[in-house]
């Protein structure tokens, strides 16, 4: 049976998910899982559409970067034993950064990828790990075509005014400006939104994709106008254990005052800070959510506040705010999250069912609010197969 393989490597870890192509494109995976833990100890775990589940623990060896080489041939092979029927027609890949060219998704191939290579400086702990499984196919099955989709091109539309900094020209051509990210999963919310709230799509849209990594973007007519993150993936709301947004004066002082560099200040902001740093607890909203500490609780409104105070800035980025759509693994599941949120929206217009929130319907606001309120499970690795199968015309 003729499939896709969607990949999203990162830094310890390789998700896959296969989608057939015979009669059509499925929506959803036949096969998915993940091999995670490498470079420490890495397991494979896997399940199928009808629910069958895999897990085994690999022995790779070699430095980190021989794992992963590894860690794909090992895939490959364990597909051919447990999941033969498959037979791996295209690869899509999941990439984080696309620069300023990239708008749109592409085929890839040697002069492509070496140009996605320059951009490793803009996105250092993602990039390289996203464009790795592609050199390898090239090697390992170079007959199978790959298509990159990038978290950056929904943003690359936005208005030039949401892009740049308040920065000399030199610097702001020379590619320091406003790129976004989690593209993929606000282009997937924005297809399907029509169907969940019909006309009101057309017009100011509000999508908060909240989880260990968060962001908020602002859509009018479908198109992206503006979003929370900015050069890097560390602007915007908190997360898990980055920051969000900072006064820059603050990185000035850790330099001057407390003798930090750049590698202190990558582990500090992008490792120990977001809802683990404030509540010296944990980064899993979940933990967070039932500790009765005084500390959990501050993270969690300082989560709640900043999405809030985003809601406000995105709805004037988009004249106006006709839908606010949950998403991501918080927006998904965390009902007090959402229920905070609109409640300290409330002066937009917003109210919602709290039955339907409870239930984590599509649909949570109530009959008298003005504004729709959605939860809208996101689909990136569908949407890449779906873009790989266009692209390629299989």
């Amino acid at each position: 049976m003729k499939s896709i393989l969607v990949l999203n490597a990162g830094s310890s870890s390789l998700k896959f998910a296969i989608f057939p192509l015979e009669p059509v494109l499925a929506e959803h995976p036949a096969l998915s899982g993940q091999i995670e833990g490498i470079g420490a100890t890495p397991q494979l775990s896997a399940k199928t559409s009808e629910g069958k589940r895999y897990k085994e623990e690999i022995a790779l060896t070699g430095d980190l970067n021989e794992q992963h080489k590894a860690s794909l041939t090992y895939l490959f092979r364990w597909l051919e034993t447990n999941a033969p029927e498959l037979k791996i027609s295209a690869a899509g890949h999941r990439v984080v950064h696309g620069g300023e060219d990239y708008s749109v998704p592409i085929k890839l191939d040697a002069t492509s990828l070496a140009k996605l290579e320059t951009l490793i400086p803009l996105a250092p702990l993602h990039q390289p790990h996203n464009l790795r499984p592609v050199g390898e196919i090239f090697k390992l099955l170079p007959d199978v075509p790959q298509i990159a989709c990038f978290d950056t091109a929904f943003h690359r539309h936005n208005p030039e005014v949401a892009q740049i900094y308040g920065l000399p020209r030199a610097l702001t051509k020379g590619g320091i400006k406003s790129y976004g990210f989690h593209g993929i999963s606000y282009d997937y919310i924005t297809r399907t939104l029509p169907q969940v709230i019909g006309e009101k799509a057309k017009g100011g849209i509000v999508i908060a994709h909240l989880g260990n990594g968060s962001s908020m973007a602002a859509v009018r007519n479908g198109i992206g106008v503006a979003t929370t993150m900015g050069f890097s993936t560390l602007n915007g709301l908190l997360m898990g254990t980055r920051c969000g947004s900072i006064d820059p004066g603050v990185l000035l002082y850790l330099i001057d005052q407390k003798g930090m560099d750049y590698k202190s200040l990558t582990q500090l902001l992008y490792k120990e800070s977001g809802l683990l740093g404030v509540s010296g607890i944990s980064q899993d909203m979940r933990a967070l959510l039932s500790s009765d500490t005084s500390e959990a609780r501050e993270a969690v409104d300082l989560f709640c506040y900043r999405i809030a105070r985003e809601v406000g800035s995105l709805a004037a980025a988009a004249g106006g705010i006709d839908a606010l759509v949950f998403t991501g693994g918080i927006g998904e599941n965390a009902v007090a999250i959402r229920e905070r949120v609109c409640a300290l929206s409330a002066w937009v217009g917003i109210d919602i069912d709290l039955a339907a929130n409870n239930e984590s319907k599509l649909r949570i606001d109530s009959p008298k609010s003005r504004v729709a309120v959605c939860v809208v499970p996101t689909n990136e690795e569908g949407l890449i197969a779906r873009y790989t199968a266009e692209i390629l015309k299989l």
